[in-house]
């Protein structure tokens, strides 16, 4: 059975040059349901997309996004934590093949207060189609 997309905004709370929030279809979307052809096309959105698919228990992309020299084996998400919402408060473009993101993601467990969690993110442009990948981040 085909995966069900997501309707409405986009989890990563990326907005239009309206300052309107961006459907999932047209946002991460299409990089998550087409990584073979569409891969994000700068660490930022690639950044985006790899929160939405936490948000929606995508260990496929995650792992297949995540730089071979990083990634663990096997994801395991907690089907009770519901994530809050994503800023992003820097893409810095380093050169034409590393690039860091720091954000703030906000996620909640039952019973627990919500969590914070800020990283500054390294990605890395690689491979024969020069895609983006998440490389490691330090929490700040």
């Amino acid at each position: 059975m085909p995966r069900r997309l997501p309707v409405g905004p986009c989890s990563c709370g990326r907005l239009d040059p309206h300052k309107k929030p961006l459907v999932f279809a047209a946002c991460c979307g299409r990089y998550l349901d087409d990584f073979a052809d569409t891969p994000a096309p700068d660490a930022e959105s690639l950044m985006r997309s790899r929160y939405c698919a936490f948000v929606l228990g995508r260990a496929d992309y995650l792992l297949a996004t995540w730089h071979a020299s990083h990634s663990p084996q096997a994801i395991d998400f907690d089907p009770d934590v519901k994530w809050l919402g994503l800023e992003v408060r820097q893409h810095r473009q380093l050169d034409e093949a590393h690039a860091e993101v720091e954000f703030i993601a906000r996620q909640k467990s039952p019973g627990a207060p919500a969590v914070r969690l800020y990283e500054r993110s390294r990605f890395v442009k690689e491979g024969a189609l020069l895609r983006w990948y998440y490389l490691n981040g330090d929490r700040l």
